[in-house]
């Protein structure tokens, strides 16, 4: 899937549904590193498609290993017996750990000489532990850049056939997991020790399980040493399945959690090897309903509603916690997340950037090296349009914040390709469980009644009410209050910004100031439709229109509510009567209020109006395809507003 450069998430009002995961990434690359370096045949199904296991993929044929793809997520790798056939190569291995490192350790001993690099973030992300312990085995691999950094160049060397070597276990679990699985290419045993804590421990036990299912067991003491036997090999298992994500599980646990639910991810359960499925433990905490099976995990909300603030020691699940810091947009109390120091050297500096965009929501936010401190539990009511979060070119960011759209407000996604690293449907996979807060969309010509029904419906539903067109008049009323001209397109948009707005009832309100008359002269109308006409101006009153869109929903009326304004609007209905109606409707209005008015003129300014609208080159009014068509030349408002409840009513009522 490609995406643009943003994506707009509208407020949503609950989750409920089944998601089947990808393949887990970590999984996915450890089992084709490990199928490439075994005596025989693999076939792995359901494998990660994503950016991380193509670099993977790619690297591993550019080393001369013979990989075919069977169709879907299934690949048949033929193993090298221990050693790559190709033994001169440049690896370009863009920001995939789970790839540079173990082919950083499985190069160094595998006697060639390669050339590693990868995008600036790599190049910024630690890798000197790895290369000093393989150096203690006698590699020779050198720095091309900043020394314990990437990129790489490794020659041949002369190698130890085993012995006793130490790597540091505080910065990455990945330097200690890409020694474990070259190891077996030395011909004696081997033990590793662990300098310092040992981090995100789960993902060991994920390298260890998969050597185990290539043939090698490595014995272990505690978390303190390993050991590699010698004459170790990998030997094919014939047919491996990929386990489902359960980092990528988090997201949607989380929005039956935050959403209602119940929410069923399917591709991981309480048979997993994977550490992040432990997620739910801390979800469990926060107060959220969980059930799982052997091969799928169900998440729903707390009976009351709101999730509560934990305390939580975070190194089993250092993937998965970044969403506990997102869930704790919309917990009571305090979420504090500890012994994440991990975060710092992942694909940007998480702790950094989580806690960046956490205050663009009005979150309390405190971080330190490790932990990350979350309070505020009206954060989502605390911005008045959607944030728009960076996202670092890191997908987990993406993905975490997409959760945030549960607010008041909705939020945008900025680069949201960058899920493509892990999961990339992910967006897609997250609308079919999740449904937005409902927008009734009610266009039609001028004079047409749109205004009152959408009025009288709003009221009957508990809604929220938008009168758009009443935008650009407000507009054009506040430009001539302050003398600015209306051609004046950039001195008109920043107006625009700055105008605080509200409707209540059939009552317009501009700056708190009761401005519901003046806009229903004719003078307004044509005003409105000069400054309707100017990009800059239709761009900031676009965003102002869709931060209307709120809990428990919207009706919205004007000229292009369904076609531009809200395209995925739950009811489109086009609103119409004739022009001999309309004319004798407004005729009336004017004359109770004790206006003069001529019908005759009525008519031919509507005629006009309607000509100008349908042939304007910016949102011409028109009726959208999937819009109900609403004559209400010969109903009555009450009449009207019934034909549009029943409809809503009756959408609303169909599975699914």
């Amino acid at each position: 899937m490609k995406y643009p450069d943003h994506i707009d998430l509208p407020p949503l009002l609950s989750a409920r549904g089944t998601a089947r995961l990808p393949g887990s990434k970590s999984i996915s690359n450890r089992i084709l590193l490990l199928s490439a370096l075994s005596h025989g045949t693999t076939e792995i199904h359901d494998l990660l498609h994503s950016d991380d296991t193509d670099v993977m993929l790619n690297g591993l044929r550019t080393l001369g290993v013979s990989i075919e793809a069977l169709g879907g997520h299934s690949y048949r790798v033929h193993g090298c017996a221990g050693g790559f056939p190709v033994k001169e190569a440049g690896l370009f291995l863009g920001n995939a750990g789970t790839a540079f490192r173990p082919l950083t350790a499985a190069l160094a001993l595998s006697g060639g000489c390669y050339r590693l690099s990868g995008v600036p973030r790599m190049h910024e992300r630690p890798i000197g532990d790895l290369v000093d312990a393989l150096r203690r085995l006698g590699a020779d691999i050198r720095y091309l850049g900043t020394e314990g950094f990437p990129p790489l160049e490794i020659y041949p060397a002369s190698l130890s056939s085993g012995g006793r070597i130490m790597v540091r276990g505080d910065v990455s679990s990945q330097f200690l997991s890409s020694l474990l699985m070259a190891l077996p290419l030395l011909p004696g045993a081997t033990i590793v020790g662990v300098e310092g804590e040992l981090i995100s421990k789960p993902y060991i036990d994920i390298t260890l399980a998969m050597m185990a299912r290539f043939g090698v067991q490595v014995a272990r003491d505690g978390w303190s040493s390993f050991t590699v036997p010698a004459g170790s090999r990998y030997t094919a298992p014939g047919m491996v399945h990929v386990e489902g994500d359960a980092s990528s599980a988090s997201y949607f646990l989380a929005a039956g959690a935050i959403g209602g639910g119940p929410v069923r991810v399917e591709g991981v359960g309480h048979d997993s090897i994977q550490g992040d499925v432990r997620f739910v433990e801390a979800l469990r905490q926060m107060g959220a309903h969980i059930t799982m099976g052997p091969n799928w995990i169900e998440a729903s909300a707390p009976e009351s509603g709101r999730l509560q603030g934990i305390d939580l020691d975070c190194n089993h699940i250092p993937d998965a916690a970044m969403t506990l810091a997102v869930c704790a947009l919309f917990a009571d109390g305090v979420t504090t997340l500890r012994n994440i120091a991990s975060w710092r050297v992942k694909e940007t500096d998480r702790i950094d950037a989580m806690a960046a965009e956490l205050r663009k929501f009005g979150a309390k936010v405190e971080d330190g090296a490790d932990f990350l401190s979350v309070s505020f539990p009206c954060a989502t009511a605390a911005v008045s349009r959607p944030p728009v979060i960076d996202t670092y070119d890191d997908h987990r960011m993406a993905m975490c914040f997409s959760l945030a759209a549960f607010g008041q407000t909705g939020v945008r996604i900025k680069d949201p390709q960058c899920v493509a690293k892990t999961f990339p449907d992910y967006f897609e996979c997250l609308a079919r469980v999740v449904k937005a807060v409902p927008v009734i969309a009610i266009d039609g010509p001028s004079a047409s009644g749109k205004g009152t029904v959408a009025q009288r419906v709003a009221e009957a539903l508990g809604f929220h009410y938008l009168d758009s067109g009443a935008l650009y008049r407000m507009l054009s009323l506040a430009a001539r209050q302050q003398g600015i001209a209306l051609d004046r397109e950039d001195q008109l948009a920043d107006l625009a910004g700055c105008m605080e707005i509200r409707f209540e009832g059939a009552d317009s309100w501009l700056d708190d100031v009761r401005v519901t008359d003046e806009l229903r002269s004719e003078e307004s109308a044509v005003d409105a439709s000069v400054v309707a006409l100017l990009p800059a101006v239709r761009a900031v009153l676009l965003e102002k229109q869709r931060a209307f869109r709120r809990k428990p929903g919207l009706v919205a009326d004007g000229r292009d509510m369904a076609s531009v304004v809200f395209p995925d609007a739950a009811l489109k209905i086009f609103l119409t009567a004739s022009a001999e109606i309309r004319a004798e409707r407004r005729y009336k209005q004017l004359i109770e209020k004790g206006m003069n008015a001529n019908i005759s003129n009525l008519l031919k300014s509507i005629r006009e109006r309607d000509e100008r609208d349908s042939q304007r080159s910016v949102a011409p009014m028109q009726q959208v395809s999937g819009a109900v068509l609403l004559d209400t030349s010969s109903l009555t408002v009450a009449q009207a507003v019934q034909e549009v409840l029943a409809r809503y009513h009756s959408m609303s009522e169909m599975p699914g």
